[in-house]
């Protein structure tokens, strides 16, 4: 294993256990085994550290949005917008320590919100690619072209983010897989 991947995982264990705060960069480099100055040659910061930890150790949703895409004009669309649905639960599920402790540091988030706007990318990105796929799927005639595909898509991220966030405080009575599936069913029409 790479030194880079032992300072991400030390990272991912370190935000777990201890909490954005507590996950300094002196603790995740004792628990990597390296040095300081090691862990910031690999990283320019902690906020690169912390997505590097969004990207590459939670359940991606890229890989999710790909299938997706690939899926435009083929098979059950609710089934395939259903299993998005759950990588998208799983993925803010994990995110929700990272996300909570970046809230939670107001300088911490001021860099991670600059990083995020110079590489163009950030939490909005999915919403917008899910949008895309939904409008391929109206064009295609695969859902009813009357729903509005960037609220549709916002709707449905915004459902699984409120979802993972009520999970971190109580135990949710239905099934994810149900669950996604009626919200699933609720948001588009054929």
């Amino acid at each position: 294993m790479s030194t880079r991947d032992r300072i991400i995982d030390a990272a991912e264990q370190a935000i777990h256990e201890f909490g954005i705060a507590g996950a300094t960069t002196k603790r995740i480099a004792g628990r990597a085994g390296c040095s300081e100055a090691l862990l910031y040659k690999h990283f320019a910061g902690k906020e690169a550290l912390l997505l590097a930890v969004l990207l590459e150790r939670l359940p991606a949703l890229g890989p999710a949005l790909t299938r997706l895409r690939q899926g435009v004009g083929q098979g059950d669309v609710a089934a395939g917008l259903t299993e998005f649905a759950l990588a998208a639960l799983s993925f803010y599920t994990r995110g929700a320590a990272i996300a909570g402790g970046l809230l939670g540091d107001p300088p911490l988030l001021a860099g991670f919100r600059d990083m995020l706007a110079k590489d163009h990318t950030g939490p909005h990105v999915p919403i917008r690619m899910l949008a895309e796929i939904l409008r391929a799927e109206q064009q295609g005639g695969r859902l009813d072209p009357a729903i509005d595909a960037d609220a549709a898509a916002t709707l449905l991220m915004g459902a699984c983010f409120q979802r993972a966030h009520l999970s971190c405080f109580v135990d949710l009575p239905d099934a994810d897989e149900s669950w996604a599936a009626a919200a699933v069913s609720t948001l588009i029409r054929k």
